[in-house]
């Protein structure tokens, strides 16, 4: 309706049916799919390595007073830092290929899934260390088998948010020099006058963020059927 109401004009805001023609003519010269698999595997490679390392940490944190005291505020400094101001500084050590545009999104997913995880095993009931411990269980066994299936919706909650957290990072990783992927895409679109796939381009990333983030809620809730 605003788009044909007369409101703003077709360079403002094409009509629905001109976002799909758009797709479509994307998709006959092969270009869509190839944006679309470049920033999922972008997404996916930086989400694994974003969370693994915030488990890593998040359990050090969570689990250690000391380690608490001694890398959380810096963390927590780090955090703050907006996603564009990354970009020159990982221009800068890591050049223009893909490890930069992994990195940040690995940045924008490694906070979420750190905080939740060491919020989550700090508020873990203290009764439940002490009955592990009682079992034998000591450091990593204790970590797996006790502290992380009684945090396990705070840690799983921290996956999604991490997930959706990379998507959001994508766009400012496909500034750094790049040729391919939607974010790209949503940027040279922008500068073409593109407004038809510029929207298409705002959809797809909606669109994936939500797919993806709804995959991961089906695994967190077989995971909490099973543990709880």
């Amino acid at each position: 309706m605003a788009a044909t109401s007369g409101t703003y004009t077709r360079s403002q805001l094409p009509p629905p049916e001109a976002v799909l023609d758009a797709a479509r003519s994307l998709l006959d010269r092969g270009e869509l799919q190839h944006h679309i698999a470049i920033s999922v595997q972008r997404v996916l490679i930086g989400f694994a390595v974003g969370a693994s390392l915030g488990l890593l940490l998040g359990g050090l944190v969570g689990l250690s007073g000391a380690a608490r005291a001694a890398l959380a505020p810096t963390v927590q400094a780090i955090r703050a830092v907006p996603s564009l101001a990354w970009v020159p500084l990982l221009l800068l050590w890591l050049g223009i290929g893909e490890t930069p545009k992994i990195t940040l999104v690995a940045i924008g997913a490694f906070f979420p899934v750190y905080t939740t995880v060491s919020a989550g095993l700090d508020h873990v009931d203290p009764r439940l260390r002490e009955l592990g411990r009682a079992y034998g269980r000591r450091g990593p066994a204790l970590l797996a088998q006790v502290l992380i299936p009684a945090a396990a919706p705070a840690v799983l909650s921290g996956l999604r948010l991490g997930l959706a957290q990379g998507w959001l990072f994508l766009v400012a990783a496909e500034l750094i020099a790049s040729s391919m992927g939607l974010g790209f895409l949503l940027i040279d679109s922008e500068n073409t006058g593109r407004t038809d796939i510029l929207l298409l381009a705002i959809v797809l990333l909606a669109l994936l963020g939500k797919a993806s983030d709804a995959l991961l809620g089906v695994a967190e809730r077989q995971v909490v059927r099973r543990w709880s």
